[in-house]
């Protein structure tokens, strides 16, 4: 069984693509930005300052950032993971 890095490693990437390290260090810096961002909002909407449908893409966003790395790494599914990306944008 292939691992994880050997399996990245295998794939065609292009020039530009960022160590995996850089790559690690964006997601650490990434996910605290989009979970404190998420909270915001959702404390707006509960003390109804925004609506609640404003609230529904942070969640989309959220979801779909937690969810690629499982879907890329773990289930080493590149149109999966793509999907997901698209769901983000």
């Amino acid at each position: 069984v292939m691992g994880w890095m050997e399996w990245y490693d295998s794939l065609g990437k292009p020039t530009w693509t960022p160590a995996p390290g850089t790559i690690g260090l964006i997601w650490t810096i990434l996910y605290p930005i989009i979970a404190a961002t998420f909270g915001f909002v959702v404390v707006q909407a509960f003390r109804g300052k925004v609506p609640w449908r404003v609230v529904v893409p942070f969640v989309v966003n959220l979801a779909a950032n937690l969810l690629f790395m499982p879907f890329f790494s773990g289930l080493r599914s590149i149109p999966l993971a793509t999907a997901d990306t698209w769901s983000c944008g």
